[in-house]
């Protein structure tokens, strides 16, 4: 027999299936020696009072031995001879994208500009020693995105909660472990998810597709009679030889291709700005977010997880929010070229640092730059409308790059002199391995921005009463919470809206925001180029 309950109970109990099975033979009136197993379907912290508890469903398992896999497992055939599909990047969006056309029997053509999940680490620890950014291999470009080496998180607004289910079954099928199917706020760990990157890699090859590292797209193909996109052409970096791929395209790019969004502007391709969101990373000891969430002294203690936060509120017409939200984790330094500091978060598995931090972003729309002046031509580049964001997000990457003293050493301001608009005479240690640079943000970050902060802060302050603190530090800038560009695609075909055999995909494209909506969105464009094919 199998039963489900919900069940509320106390951390130390739900660290061990025995402890819970105890507690489910006392409470649930069950003998304990006909219970074969439990499986944990869902798990939440309560910590709304000060007794913290744990949430749980459970299926139990009444003299009666439970199906050898606790995941879904998704069937991938041989497509070696079947008909080839381009698809431009390697993260979340192209990796699911290119797992769904092996399902649909298309051969997945997959190209990628960066190095392998691998050998991009090693370029990611050359920022710190030698303040340089490989413009090709970094935290955001490579294989698995900007989300390989930035937590992979794979909690999602998105409602479809079927296909967050077959995402979360495809990433345990290929290494992640089956507690991502249970946990409210899944999260794989930026020291596991490189090999369950791998392993999907492995399935698209095993499979018959193919997977080209160092290969960046320079331009489409596309047919002069129907405007249909027909291959790209690429450039294979290492020895500069133009390549083509011939067939439909996937365009999961990712939201830093800038030059992706220069090419598209240029050759006339329907794109538009899209609102986003700026500001700082917040960088508390996790201690004491362990002390605020949990209320207690002693913070998570052993059997709790390292709190986490989330924080929203209006602020002069705007939103002001966390974001990406790292506990017991690293700041880590994103930016994807020269002349550029953007900071983002991650956190290991274990999420075990003696650092907890997130995003603290303020809503900002192409209006809010245009009618405060929020940009100056650049390089003796004009002001597009169409990519008026990305031209902000750059111009404030650059000006931060410059306050950092022309290094990725990153600007940095105490949280409470921020506030109060001091300058902070030292900084706490960090977690940001480039290193911190003392400097007045609320001075020289634009005014929208800071105001919007500073009041959002105080809120915060009174909600949880610690947070507003000058243990904590503000380190600038994030920019890249999502693409400053949509590519205008139709809503049912998911068809760039005039060239036909063209499907924006994901983050890039503007039409997703993390890991799960990206893999979700990857897997709808295969869907899509695959009845597209079968109606040819």
């Amino acid at each position: 027999m199998i039963q489900e309950y919900q069940i509320r109970i106390l951390p130390h109990l739900a660290a061990s299936q025995e402890s819970i099975i105890g507690f489910l033979a006392k409470e649930k009136g069950i003998d304990a020696r006909t219970i074969k197993h439990v499986r944990v379907l869902k798990r939440s912290i309560d910590a709304r009072q000060r007794t913290v508890f744990v949430n749980l469903k459970v299926r139990v398992f009444i003299n009666e031995e439970p199906e050898e896999e606790d995941f879904v497992r998704t069937n991938y055939p041989d497509v070696s001879q079947r008909p080839r599909v381009v698809v431009v990047g390697a993260g979340p969006g192209g990796l699911f994208a290119a797992l769904r056309l092996v399902e649909e029997g298309l051969c997945p053509i997959v190209l990628e500009r960066g190095k392998d999940v691998r050998e991009r680490k090693k370029d990611l620890a050359q920022i710190a020693k030698t303040q340089q950014v490989d413009a090709e291999s970094n935290y955001c470009f490579g294989e698995g995105g900007a989300g390989a080496y930035s937590d992979g998180k794979l909690y999602t607004r998105s409602k479809k909660r079927g296909s967050v289910d077959k995402i979360l079954n495809v990433f345990c099928q290929h290494g992640a472990s089956t507690a991502i199917l249970a946990d409210a706020h899944p999260h794989i760990g930026t020291d596991k998810l490189p090999k369950v990157i791998e392993n999907m890699r492995h399935t698209i090859l095993k499979s018959g597709g193919e997977v080209h590292f160092q290969t960046k797209m320079t331009s489409l193909q596309v047919s002069p009679h129907d405007s249909q996109v027909v291959g790209v052409e690429a450039i294979d970096l290492p020895t500069g030889r133009q390549l083509t791929f011939q067939g439909p395209v996937i365009l999961a790019t990712g939201h830093s291709a800038r030059d992706v969004y220069r090419y598209l502007d240029k050759q006339h391709i329907e794109i538009e700005p899209k609102a986003l969101a700026v500001g700082v990373r917040l960088e508390h000891p996790s201690m004491l977010i362990d002390q605020i969430q949990y209320h207690q002294k002693q913070g998570r203690g052993k059997y709790l997880p390292a709190a986490e936060y989330s924080f929203v509120c209006q602020a002069q017409e705007r939103g002001v929010y966390s974001f990406c939200m790292c506990p017991g984790g690293f700041v880590i330094p994103a930016a994807t070229g020269p002349q550029q500091i953007v900071v983002n978060g991650m956190s290991p598995s274990n999420r075990g640092t003696k650092w907890s931090n997130s995003g603290m972003v303020v809503e900002l729309h192409p209006e809010d730059v245009k009618s405060h002046d929020m940009l100056t031509p650049m390089d003796d580049e004009p002001i597009s409308d169409k990519l008026i964001m990305m031209q902000f997000q750059e111009q404030l990457e650059r000006h931060c790059w410059q306050q950092g003293n022309m290094k990725q050493t990153a600007p940095a301001q105490r949280m409470a002199d921020f506030v109060n608009n001091r300058l902070s005479f030292d900084l706490p240690s960090s977690s940001y391995a480039p290193g911190l640079i003392s400097s007045p943000l609320h001075f020289w970050m634009p005014p929208f921005i800071v105001k919007r902060l500073q009041e959002a802060f105080r809120v915060f302050g009174k909600r949880s009463h610690g947070f507003l603190t000058n243990e904590a530090v503000l380190i600038a800038t994030e920019t890249r919470t999502s693409s400053p560009v949509r590519i205008l695609r139709h809503p049912d075909s998911l068809q760039h809206v005039r060239m036909q055999g063209l499907f924006p995909c994901g983050e890039g494209a503007g039409y997703a925001g993390g890991i799960v909506s990206a893999a979700i969105d990857g897997e709808r464009c295969a869907e899509q180029c695959a009845e597209m094919l079968r109606n040819a």
